[in-house]
């Protein structure tokens, strides 16, 4: 059958955009639930019982997928791979969103959404360690790398410790008593907020490399999200029980905590995940979680917007220190990915030349035996 040029040419192009694609959508989707999940916060729910709401949901939607979708897989799962799913449902759905959600609560949703700008410089520098990215000190691309991890630890400090005057915006201009001290009890947080975050993403870092890794052993993306998932939930289920003593934080309001853990379980769960392990499988750690500041973006435009945060000078500037910081490594990256693209396709070439100069010198061999016979 024969494929029409343009059809094939539309081909390429979507199978160059998907990763991106696929990594705009997963922060697309987080910066929703930032919003809702910071609007649920405010209202009394309890941060432990969310993450254990969030991920008994994504098990149900996701669970399905994976017993029809994987069930011809001749994927295995082992004890090894057993007790790596243990720990990615530790590191990230309780370690990370705990954090995540507690240091939200200590300063704002624009704020947190900013800092978890660093989550690719942490990803560079654990990915380094475990030679997982390329790193050549005479290269430009690796020196950009460098530079660009530097100045976006720089932004996260600023950002940290940088207050400023206000940015006055319209429709920030009325805000009632209450929201005001709760901006002053976040300036007085803001450092505490800050290192919980910057754990948390260290915890996000450390899972996706390890789902990076079990997935080269474990190649079944859906039935490896619904393991996490499942193990997320009896994990949270645990330090919720532990953290809460109170039995009524786990009773759910049909309002704006129903609709953040059903939205944060299918999307940012459910979805997420699976569509993270097939990026990372493509383009690896580095690469996905470079695209962090388009939810930060989205997250400094929808709080202010629906919570009426303010903004304030410093947090601008340090967040475009990182922004800044964060495409060198991008660029860094991409250059990277650029010349091993070539050399795999040079290496096949250089192959095939080798066999013809070896297939030439045994002919010559063999018509000199037979002269000399």
């Amino acid at each position: 059958m024969m494929i029409h040029p343009s059809n094939e040419s539309m081909h390429v192009i979507y199978k160059k955009a998907k990763p991106f694609l696929a990594v705009f959508f997963i922060q697309s989707v987080m910066a929703g639930l930032d919003i809702m999940g910071k609007a649920a916060l405010n209202e009394g729910m309890s941060n432990y019982v969310f993450v254990v709401y969030r991920h008994a949901v994504a098990t149900i939607f996701i669970a399905p997928f994976a017993l029809v979708l994987d069930k011809k897989s001749k994927s295995k799962m082992t004890l090894s791979i057993f007790a790596k799913v243990l720990l990615l449902g530790f590191l990230e759905p309780v370690a990370d969103q705990n954090l995540y959600f507690l240091g939200m609560k200590y300063t704002s949703a624009t704020f947190a959404a900013a800092m978890v700008n660093v989550l690719p410089t942490i990803s560079f520098i654990l990915a380094c360690l475990l030679r997982l990215e390329n790193l050549k000190l005479s290269s430009k691309h690796s020196q950009a790398k460098i530079v660009g991890t530097l100045a976006t630890v720089g932004g996260a400090m600023i950002m940290t410790l940088v207050r400023g005057p206000k940015i006055p915006l319209p429709w920030t201009k009325e805000v009632g008593i209450q929201a005001h001290r709760q901006g002053e009890i976040n300036d007085q947080h803001s450092v505490k907020g800050a290192l919980m975050i910057i754990i948390g993403c260290f915890s996000w870092s450390c899972f996706m490399i390890l789902q990076v890794i079990t997935l080269r052993t474990y190649p079944a993306e859906l039935s490896l999200t619904a393991w996490i998932c499942l193990v997320a939930t009896l994990e949270g289920s645990i330090v919720a029980l532990v953290m809460e003593k109170n039995m009524k934080a786990w009773y759910i309001k049909w309002d704006t905590e129903l609709l953040s853990a059903v939205y944060g379980g299918i999307l940012c769960t459910g979805m997420t995940y699976y569509i993270q392990g097939v990026a990372l499988k493509e383009r690896g750690p580095v690469f996905v979680t470079a695209f962090s500041p388009v939810c930060m973006i989205l997250v400094a435009i929808l709080s202010s917007l629906f919570l009426g945060e303010q903004m304030y000078l410093g947090r601008i500037i340090g967040a475009i220190v990182i922004i800044m910081g964060l495409y060198m490594v991008v660029w860094g990256k991409m250059k990277d990915y650029k010349s091993s693209y070539i050399e795999e396709k040079e290496i096949p070439q250089v192959n095939q030349s080798e066999e013809a100069n070896n297939e030439r010198a045994t002919t010559t061999i063999d018509e000199g035996i037979i002269c000399e016979k």
